[in-house]
């Protein structure tokens, strides 16, 4: 071990973590009388401890100008791991505190979350109390290595490196629109004439279903969307056909606020486009097996 990395290993066994707290703050703030006022110092107090933390590390983490502060490079390099490390210290002691359920912490794409996974939340939190599911949802991909969750539903093919992936079986993509709109459909011909809502996102668009059944791809006029529920929707509000995911959108054809004007007169496109994923390293094995259980049971039944 060279000299500066021994000298930063002999800083972190003395450190104190009321040192790194106020370096934590004063970062994400951007303000030194931010953090002060946040963690009840005074701003001199502030001071000192960033520049004791410097000293410490032999390294400058803040550049000041006049009132204004801001990280340097190293600093940034800092502020990602401490704020990591603060953050799982906050989760393992509320854990060990609590007494309570165990925590997991689920990410997803939005539409499946939206469509699928909440209407059937309550099910799951009735049937296992023992777990303290909690659920985000946006189109990035989680990032197990930062640990900010424990599960992931993506869709597309996931990144498998490091990962446990489980397809989450086959789904029919298929027109839908609403009833009224359906009086209109006889044929897959038709749709050459009706407005097709379009989904910005989706992995496979109607150009590939219409060359599947043997027809052009007519001019692209209608509305344009960039989530699977929103086009869900929009579909069932008349707004055009959409070519959707029966399993997406099983409440809304449960209802019969959609249908699939063409069943049985299509060729059909089934795909998997969703995936559980989850780290093989991961310390929460037990919820994890589960919620990855209860998922697959529902949706056996969903896509029967």
């Amino acid at each position: 071990m060279n000299a500066s990395r021994q000298g930063a290993a002999d800083a972190l066994r003395t450190l104190p973590l009321s040192m790194l707290r106020t370096f934590e703050a004063a970062a994400r703030t951007g303000s030194f009388r931010a953090a002060a006022h946040e963690l009840c110092l005074s701003p001199s107090a502030i001071s000192h401890a960033i520049r004791g933390l410097e000293d410490a590390l032999g390294t400058k983490l803040f550049l000041r100008t006049g009132r204004a502060i801001a990280l340097t490079p190293n600093g940034e390099t800092l502020f990602g791991h401490v704020a990591r490390g603060l953050d799982e210290l906050r989760i393992g002691m509320e854990l060990v505190a609590s007494h309570g359920p165990a925590m997991l912490r689920l990410h997803s794409a939005p539409s499946f979350a939206a469509q699928w996974l909440l209407p059937r939340l309550p099910q799951f939190l009735s049937a296992h109390p023992q777990i303290d599911l909690r659920l985000a949802a946006n189109t990035d991909y989680a990032r197990f290595e930062y640990n900010e969750f424990d599960l992931d539903v993506v869709y597309g093919q996931p990144r498998s490196e490091g990962q446990v992936v489980v397809p989450l079986g086959q789904e029919l993509l298929t027109p839908l629109c609403s009833p009224a709109l359906a009086q209109r459909i006889r044929a897959p011909a038709d749709l050459l004439h009706m407005p097709l809502i379009q989904s910005d996102i989706k992995k496979i668009r109607w150009p590939a279903w219409f060359e599947l059944n043997g027809l052009p791809t007519p001019a692209l006029h209608g509305a344009r969307l960039d989530r699977s529920f929103m086009v869900i929707a929009a579909a069932a509000d008349g707004l055009g056909v959409a070519l959707e995911s029966t399993l997406l959108a099983e409440k809304e054809i449960r209802s019969g606020r959609l249908v699939r004007p063409l069943a049985g007169m299509e060729k059909e496109i089934r795909y998997t486009g969703h995936f559980l994923t989850y780290s093989k390293s991961t310390r929460r094995k037990h919820a994890i097996e589960v919620f990855k259980r209860w998922m697959l049971e529902e949706l056996g039944r969903s896509l029967q």
